[in-house]
């Protein structure tokens, strides 16, 4: 009988954390073994977690090795000065810059400049000493770090570079041209650290994984090593199923942070409201998660906040149950080039629920071909009025029919078993 490859995983976010950053990595090791992979799992024990979500830590495998090594981290200190800056700016919801206070520049400008690559950089000295010992003391071949915080990729390359173990280095987004990073105030010198410590871990990695096309073709051309795209996925397993609601619900899963305010559809909808009775009767728009409040001074302003349920941040298992009985499901990203190789983990979970997508986003955005290809949404631009309205109201007739609904294909190549097994098969040919 095959033995289990024993794989060392670096992260920071890890249960009870919630939102996003966790769902990739406790998913995978929620199916290693089946593949042939104990995982060990080394995180911070004393995190500041900017969302928490108890019911993930159920996922967790039984009889897995979890490591903990404290951690100081200066949002702790911030929050002396404001609470409130210090946990929006950690969890990456960042007002636009004329609009923030004197606090949060400053706030911004010295977690830019002081912590490089990121607040967590502290950490990596005092976990290279910890995990060489356990390393060595185990015989561990392979170590997998996974970012952002990219500051987890430089504890897999000390460890590369003191152990010369195996490293596998996973970007669940990008490093220097991430939305956020235009935004952290860095100045030439910082800009220029950024830099080369994304081409030393580009450049020292065995194995580089990345999570869209574009991503990989942007770091194509900073290294030579092999990359290969691994998504994200969905999990059904344990999602009850649900009536759907009786009006006509547009619900979005998730932060909408200040630039991911699609001004189009607010315009949209009013439109709609204005010049379609039984549309203004049935309407209801769900923002389930973060809302940042530019995007609800400009929902204010298009005359929708009567229609519109803010539910706040939910647990995993609720934000499922959202998704699947709301009526049309609704995925917004920022209008930038940097943010074409985004693809929200929710887009997944999206798919499978046999609700119809509604996605707006950048021109080339990585989510239009997997939407397209499985046939569960639509993806339009910020310009595309018409087409919005158009897709809306096709939507809203099918409803009165009660047959709105999706049929997905392939759905099978986005599991969290299928994309498992695929990094399986990577790990075990290191």
């Amino acid at each position: 009988m095959m033995k289990n490859k024993s794989v060392l995983i670096v992260a920071y976010y890890w249960p009870p954390a919630g939102g996003p950053g966790v769902q990739r990595w406790l998913k995978f090791v929620k199916y290693f073994r089946t593949f042939f992979i104990e995982p060990i799992v080394y995180v911070p024990q004393n995190p500041s977690y900017p969302i928490v979500d108890l019911e993930l830590e159920n996922e967790i495998p039984k009889g897995i090795t979890i490591l903990k090594q404290p951690i100081a981290e200066p949002y702790k200190f911030a929050s002396f000065f404001s609470k409130q800056k210090s946990k929006t700016i950690s969890s990456g919801i960042i007002s636009a810059s004329t609009k923030q206070s004197l606090i949060e520049r400053i706030l911004l400008y010295i977690r830019g400049n002081f912590f490089i690559p990121d607040a967590r950089k502290n950490w990596v000295k005092p976990s290279v000493k910890y995990l060489k010992k356990y390393i060595k003391a185990h015989n561990i071949k392979t170590v997998i770090t996974t970012g952002p915080p990219h500051s987890m990729h430089l504890i897999g390359l000390k460890l590369k570079q003191d152990l010369n173990i195996n490293w596998v280095a996973d970007f669940r987004d990008p490093w220097t041209t991430i939305g956020y990073h235009k935004k952290l105030k860095l100045n030439s010198s910082s800009k220029a650290k950024h830099k080369a410590l994304e081409s030393k871990v580009l450049n020292t990695a065995d194995q580089i994984v990345v999570t869209s096309p574009t991503t990989k073709l942007e770091f194509e051309d900073l290294t030579p090593q092999p990359i290969k795209v691994i998504t994200n996925g969905f999990d059904d397993e344990g999602v009850v199923n649900t009536q759907l609601d009786k009006d006509f619900s547009i619900s979005h899963i998730g932060s909408l942070l200040s630039e991911r305010n699609p001004q189009v559809l607010w315009q949209v909808l009013i439109d709609l409201i204005r010049d379609n009775e039984l549309f203004k009767d049935k309407f209801k728009l769900n923002l389930v998660g973060a809302v940042s409040e530019d995007v609800k001074l400009s929902i204010r302003r298009h005359n929708l906040d009567e229609f519109v349920n803010y539910t706040g941040y939910v647990s995993h298992q609720d934000a499922l149950m959202y998704q699947r009985q709301s009526q049309v499901l609704l995925l917004i990203e920022i209008n930038t080039k940097d943010t074409q190789c985004i693809i929200p983990g929710k887009v997944f979970e999206y798919m499978i629920s046999h609700r119809p997508i509604l996605a707006i986003g950048p021109k080339n955005w990585d989510v239009k071909p997997i939407i397209t290809e499985t046939q569960t949404g639509s993806c339009f631009g910020y310009n595309d009025y018409e087409l919005i309205k158009l897709t809306i109201l096709k939507h809203f007739n099918i409803y009165l029919k009660n047959q709105l609904k999706t049929s997905p294909v392939n759905l099978n190549l986005y599991s969290r078993r299928s994309l498992t097994a695929s990094l399986s098969k990577l790990l075990h040919s290191l």
